[in-house]
């Protein structure tokens, strides 16, 4: 199978990539390195043969004339920007980036005649679920309350819009749309990693403290209604979220317009997070504690039940203190993230 990847040199887009490439997919990544590493498609090209093209995921024709040229059969859509502030604070630039490029992806693939797309969504549409709607099924009300989860909802309407239309013609469309929860560990070879600019997500945050690259951890509220006081999150492991990808792209059939939550079905809280990350890292870091940060829910947790159902995927990696050991040896060994980085 010829599989296009956008983002394919960001954080999920990089494993995904080399996930494809070993189970013996033709793999083409897409990415414009605004975010992305170049130095994740030189690691994944010690795996195998990759084609590489450093260009904008909403330049309809390129991106046309390579579907045609690669002879793409199915897209995995995962470039995006993805800082739920940065969004509040610029608004258009996400939703030109986020939905109106993804258009004009859908756009290129109509005009390359490619049927298929897998589409990196996120639990970000959920907005604040009310307390009875967790854990959080696919068909909890979709309510954003930041212009990212806006602009992600508004692609999976655009996608469920097209399949209506292909529908009422005919004609050979099929996408899914997984909604993810917190994404953190690293391959277990430790062949790839997570590396942001700037880093919001607490497992690295906590990591680079262990390493000494950060005074301290701050802790965003410790007085919600959960047990120990700080947010829970339902995480699973990067290796996992890619099987489920991978899984969900080989189900794809005429037709189909599939939902799916992609987590354990397990919080952690906060305290829980820094506390194993003190114990993996055998460091006790410092941490403070801080005020609430607007719109954080208490609690996320995914009900992933629609996909064990359907497809027979299950995460691997239950416990967090497997996850965050993963990450650990690629951060150990690569403290500065990639040598070769391109942001820009």
């Amino acid at each position: 199978m010829n599989v296009l990847v956008t983002g394919g040199a960001g954080y999920i887009g990089s494993h995904a990539a080399l996930k494809l490439l070993e189970v013996g997919c033709d793999v083409t990544v897409v990415d414009d390195l605004s975010c992305g590493h170049i130095g994740a498609i030189d690691a994944i090209r010690k795996v195998g043969e990759l084609h590489f093209a450093e260009m904008n995921f909403g330049d309809v024709g390129a991106i046309a004339e390579l579907l045609n040229t690669r002879s793409i059969d199915v897209v995995m859509h995962f470039a995006a920007l993805t800082y739920v502030g940065e969004s509040v604070e610029q608004p258009i630039r996400y939703y030109q980036n986020n939905t109106s490029n993804a258009i004009c992806l859908f756009e290129a693939m109509r005009q390359a005649g490619v049927k298929r797309i897998v589409f990196s969504s996120t639990a970000a549409t959920y907005g604040i679920p009310a307390q009875e709607n967790i854990p959080i099924t696919e068909d909890c009300p979709q309510e954003p309350i930041n212009p990212y989860g806006w602009s992600k909802l508004m692609v999976e309407r655009v996608l469920k819009d097209q399949l209506i239309a292909a529908q009422s013609n005919a004609e050979d469309f099929a996408f899914a749309a997984l909604r993810y929860f917190n994404v953190a560990g690293c391959d277990p070879q430790s062949r790839l990693g997570e590396h942001h600019q700037p880093e919001t997500h607490l497992i690295p945050i906590c990591l680079d403290a262990a390493l000494g690259k950060l005074e301290a951890v701050t802790v965003f509220g410790n007085d919600y209604q959960t047990p120990d006081g700080t947010c829970i999150r339902d995480y699973v492991h990067i290796d996992d979220l890619v099987d489920a990808h991978i899984t969900v792209m080989k189900s794809l059939s005429n037709g189909d317009g599939k939902f799916y939550n992609i987590g354990i079905g397990k919080g952690y809280s906060v305290k829980n997070i820094v506390d194993a990350c003190k114990e993996v890292t055998s460091n006790d870091f410092k941490v403070h504690v801080g005020s609430r940060r607007s719109g954080d829910p208490p609690i996320l947790q995914a009900n992933a039940k629609r996909i064990q159902d359907d497809l027979g995927w299950t995460a691997k990696y239950t416990h967090i203190k497997e996850i965050i050991e993963s990450a650990w040896k690629w951060r150990k060994a690569n403290p500065d993230g990639y040598v070769q980085c391109n942001n820009k």
